[in-house]
């Protein structure tokens, strides 16, 4: 087997199934957003959301600067959100919310209105490691949308679930 190098890993993880979540960062018109596949629930009580932001992408320095961020899973009719949130055609910053409906709120963040789940987040703690860092987020409020199926990411694509 050997050592795995960065290639190798990162084809393998092609084999793990992700959700597709959009987390949205900033305020007014300084504001961007990223698709994220490592989200997870980390605690009920109190509820604590979990997701691996890369430091070196657009978003990171809005959601270290504002500490708040907005929690949208992808239904099934969100491929081109979640295209335009990955950057596909270079789309960066406040162009990325083009072609949906958003809202504000609690805490200002933005979610998208009709996603399967949305959690409006306060930044608990980040920690660094390697190129990333590890996001918690505390949950201030939540909203559910019934019906609306599921955005996964496998082998290196998105994929549809109703």
């Amino acid at each position: 087997m050997g050592a795995p190098t960065p290639k190798t890993f990162t084809n393998a993880m092609r084999a793990l199934v992700g959700n597709c979540s959009v987390i949205t960062v900033g305020e007014g018109s300084d504001i961007s957003g990223l698709v994220v596949t490592s989200a997870i629930s980390l605690s009920a009580d109190p509820p604590l959301l979990l997701a691996c932001v890369n430091r070196a992408s657009s978003s990171w320095p809005l959601l270290d600067k504002y500490r708040r961020f907005g929690w949208s899973s992808l239904g099934a009719a969100h491929q081109k959100v979640a295209e335009r949130f990955s950057g596909f055609g270079g789309i960066k910053g406040a162009d990325r919310y083009q072609g949906a409906e958003w809202e504000s709120a609690e805490t200002g963040a933005l979610l998208l209105k009709d996603a399967p789940a949305a959690f409006d987040c306060e930044v608990e703690e980040m920690i660094d490691r390697a190129t990333h860092s590890i996001v918690i987020g505390r949950v201030r409020s939540v909203r559910e949308c019934e019906g609306a199926g599921a955005l996964i990411y496998w082998n290196g694509s998105f994929q549809v679930l109703n």
